[in-house]
């Protein structure tokens, strides 16, 4: 948290005060004891548990609290009794700065428009205040667009800059601020918030606290998310091996498969397994969903035709068996009855991290990657999506209403494949999908 701008002097002066000491104490047991107690921990723990630089973020950000804050029938600020004492030894610009912060209150706010090293754009989510460029460069070598931050801006002569006290604030993490902010202040659960700084400087300790209460359950009891396929099946790779009966040959196999419209070639002897329309279906206990599209319908799965055996490839029990009675009703006593083996996600990923990596050139993975992402996303702009309330995201971006949520869509999309920063993924450029919505005067 120590850095320029005359916070050092004031970090050494409350050190040295018992009083102000005590007081820095009482206040960062408002930011962090609820989630100490919550999950009987002590303030050591958290080194471990979160590493740097976070514990020192969380004492940052009750640093800063106290800096706003008055005390007695006098209403005795630190601020102003460090510079009345101590002020002599700070320049002006210092001087200006500890004020400026001494006024300002925490927000939450929305990250665009980044230049690295240089500037980044804030977008305060709790005030109807214009967004504001920021001088910053470690933290814009980090931060994504839409990513969601708590902290203080603070103005800085002509320009504004942000304090040292910087959280990441994750979806949930921003749900949960956005939740526990309208329950103490009694407001309606669907209310937008809207508040001043005075309310916003009341409520500080609810920024560290929803941030604590959302990380440190990940971090003490880590939990593979349920993973499900979009037809709602619990995640698990079944590969049927069905053997070639005694005398049968490929040709009458490939005969026979050729005549089913659910089975779309992907080569001479393989062969993509479609549903005749999109399965979409919303995953588990909110967990997250995974599956392959083409032309706007769900691939069920893969097959394949090597020698004397015909493979399907599925990822759900439920589609094992589908699969089954498919291949058995279209091939009849051409194969012998199917062989069956199953991997758990959590074997699949063992075998992925074992296997040798693929010494692909980085530009061909970009390339290969990027041409998937097109048709992928290409193919769900047509597709129901569950956050857009069942619409299709052309169908969603033709209402009011509908093209908000679409907006948070994309937001929400493009920050993910931003942070999967040792992925081609992250370089992908979403900003032909702002413009095929018509929502590109939302994204600068």
């Amino acid at each position: 948290m120590a850095r320029a701008n005359g916070v050092d002097g004031l970090i050494g002066f409350i050190g040295k005060d018992n009083t102000w000491r005590e007081r820095l104490l009482q206040v960062i047991d408002e930011h962090i004891g609820p989630a100490l107690e919550e999950f009987d921990l002590e303030f050591g723990d958290l080194d471990e548990l979160l590493g740097d630089p976070w514990p020192m973020t969380l004492w940052g950000c009750a640093f800063e609290d106290l800096l706003g804050r008055t005390y007695g029938a006098g209403e005795t600020n630190v601020v102003d009794v460090y510079l009345g004492r101590r002020g002599w030894n700070e320049s002006a610009e210092d001087r200006a700065y500890l004020a400026s912060l001494r006024a300002t209150a925490p927000s939450l706010y929305e990250v665009s428009q980044i230049v690295p090293g240089k500037s980044m754009e804030l977008r305060d989510l709790l005030s109807d205040a214009d967004p504001v460029t920021v001088r910053e460069k470690s933290a814009t070598r980090i931060l994504k667009p839409w990513d969601r931050i708590a902290v203080r801006v603070v103005p800085q002569g002509k320009d504004y800059v942000i304090s040292g006290a910087l959280l990441h604030f994750p979806a949930e993490a921003a749900e949960f601020l956005l939740d526990g902010l309208r329950q103490t202040l009694d407001l309606d659960p669907e209310s937008e918030l809207r508040l001043d700084e005075d309310v916003r400087r009341c409520c500080a300790p609810l920024f560290a606290n929803a941030w604590l209460f959302t990380q440190l359950p990940k971090i003490l009891d880590p939990e593979m998310p349920t993973l499900t396929n979009s037809s709602g099946d619990l995640l698990e790779f079944h590969d049927l091996r069905f053997a070639l009966s005694t005398g049968v040959l490929q040709k009458d196999v490939l005969s026979r498969l050729s005549k089913r419209s659910d089975l779309v070639p992907e080569g001479q002897k393989a062969w993509s397994w479609i549903t005749a329309a999109p399965e979409t279906r919303s995953a588990q206990g909110g967990g997250m969903t995974l599956d392959t599209s083409m032309g706007g319908q769900t691939v069920l799965g893969y097959l394949e035709l090597k020698g004397k055996v015909l493979t399907l490839s599925v990822n759900s029990a439920e589609r094992a068996g589908r699969g089954r009675v498919m291949l058995t009703d279209t091939l009849g006593d051409l194969v012998k009855p199917s062989l069956t083996s199953i991997r758990t996600v959590e074997q699949e990923l063992e075998e992925r991290e074992e296997a040798p990596a693929d010494e692909i050139p980085l530009d061909i993975a970009r390339q290969i990657v990027h041409e998937h992402l097109d048709r992928h996303y290409r193919d769900t702009l047509d597709q129901p999506i569950p956050a857009l309330g069942g619409k299709t995201p052309r169908q969603a971006a033709r209402s009011a209403d509908g093209r908000t949520k679409v907006i948070a869509w994309l937001k929400h999309i493009e920050n993910s494949s931003a942070r999967n920063m040792e992925s081609p993924m992250a370089e992908y450029d979403f900003r032909w999908m702002w413009e095929e919505l018509g929502v590109l005067d939302a994204r600068t």
